[in-house]
């Protein structure tokens, strides 16, 4: 017994032991973006042909989502056993949404009018190339809000699965977990869905191994076939677009941080993998499998986690609103398009809901704003063009604002629940703040 106990002691101790840093994944990921970066300056033409490394990885990610999001959804219903907290957890969330993303669209705004970055090129719509945004603004490509809605519901039960879309496989998991939580043998159902997230969350620990591998092939992709040089024209837009999005993570996120009892810096901190992941790929959906884990780990409760972090990911872009008003209105400035208050205007509401419909995956922002321009016919959409060199840079600004948004609204939603456990989320983001926020009592409640 003596030896048992002793060598399960020595192997607590070998688990507790931390990674030296060059096996740790965030280091790995850092690495090889920076690979890519110097790959792509050195050899450009070989570096654009690592773009099937990065492209295979974020499929084989998206193989998986739709399966953890299902199990987790399900998993979650089938045990709240309150049907009332369901649609109370959701009305909560699309309110937050709302208001927030309406808050990046300002601060978008305000960006752009303020600083002018399109003021002085002069671009005549006529001579820009139109053909390279055809395929983004093709009438197919215009989503309206009925389009939108009937479009969250699949053809088939399976078609949501087969298609990945991501809301589809929400409807089906929340209507499949209530038929559980009313059926006499539906615990037996949830348990065994239980263990299928599990083993699907060790599916993408594996697969995480290739993470550093896909962030080498994006980035150096995205540099051997753009080049740094691109950046050069459009400087003061990346600019603004990077200053507008810092402003809202680190004013708006962390003021609503503040206000329920957590460090946003803290939680970014805890979420470095999946950010970094999102900024070597530009695209959010491989971190959405990572950041679902780490909620549940930071004490919010699965049913909250597998509802707000799925629909945040189409309704909870805040990033990609940033990123719509201040290329629409750059769009309208480098055209020499003058635009009313009213119409301004128009194109905010406009935008407040194509925006819930943009794509979490690289381009999605970019053909939104096409499908709005088009739609509108107020600002030419030949001036997208000007917009080509540099979105995939942009799209790693919106992307990791869209991840941190969607992590602090999932705690959020909790608390407003109480469905996050603070003791654990103080723990876990070692922070002592929360734990004695519970300890002050009435004081700590946030009266939602």
């Amino acid at each position: 017994m003596k030896l048992g106990e002793s060598a399960g002691r020595e192997e607590a101790a070998a688990m507790k032991t931390p990674l030296p840093f060059y096996r740790s994944l965030h280091f790995q990921v850092i690495a090889a973006i920076a690979l890519g970066i110097v790959f792509g300056i050195v050899n450009p033409a070989a570096a654009e042909s690592m773009k099937p490394l990065g492209d295979g990885f974020i499929k084989i990610i998206r193989m998986i989502i739709a399966p953890i999001i299902f199990c987790t959804v399900v998993v979650g219903i089938g045990n709240m056993g309150d049907m009332k907290k369901l649609g109370r957890i959701g009305v909560k969330a699309l309110l937050y949404f709302e208001v927030v993303t309406t808050m990046a669209l300002l601060i978008g705004l305000v960006a752009v009018t303020v600083f002018a970055p399109g003021a002085g090129i002069n671009a005549d719509p006529a001579t820009l190339d139109t053909k390279a945004v055809a395929e983004y603004a093709a009438p197919q490509k215009v989503l309206h809000t009925v389009d939108f809605l009937l479009n969250v519901i699949p053809d088939t039960l399976v078609g949501a699965f087969a298609k990945g879309e991501i809301l589809q496989v929400l409807l089906v998991a929340v209507l499949f977990g209530i038929a559980l939580g009313k059926i006499e043998n539906g615990r037996a159902i949830v348990s065994g869905c239980d263990t299928m997230a599990r083993a699907l969350f060790g599916v993408m620990e594996i697969i995480m191994k290739a993470a550093p591998l896909g962030a080498f092939g994006a980035m150096a992709f995205t540099i051997g076939k753009f080049g740094v040089r691109t950046l050069i024209p459009l400087g003061k837009l990346i600019l603004c677009v990077m200053g507008a999005s810092g402003t809202f993570v680190f004013v708006v996120l962390t003021l609503i941080a503040r206000a329920h009892g957590f460090r946003l810096w803290r939680l970014l901190r805890y979420l470095k993998e999946e950010f970094l992941i999102a900024f070597g790929t530009s695209s959010s959906e491989p971190a959405l499998p990572g950041l679902m884990k780490k909620l549940e780990q930071l004490g919010c409760d699965k049913s909250v986690v597998g509802l707000v972090v799925p629909s945040g990911y189409s309704f909870n872009l805040d990033g990609t609103s940033i990123y719509l008003t201040m290329a629409a209105m750059f769009v309208a400035q480098a055209t020499n398009t003058h635009l009313t208050i009213q119409q301004e205007a128009i194109l905010l509401l406009v935008l407040m809901m194509t925006s819930k419909g943009a794509a979490a995956v690289t381009g999605g922002g970019f053909i939104t704003l096409a499908a709005t321009l088009s739609a509108l016919g107020t600002v030419p959409v030949a001036g997208i063009a000007l917009l080509l060199g540099v979105d995939r840079f942009m799209s790693q600004i919106r992307t990791m604002t869209n991840l941190a948004g969607n992590a602090v609204a999932t705690i959020v939603v909790a608390r407003w629940e109480n469905e996050l456990d603070r003791a654990v989320l103080g723990r876990e983001l070692g922070d002592a703040e929360v734990p004695l926020a519970d300890a002050a009592g009435a004081q700590a409640e946030i009266p939602y």
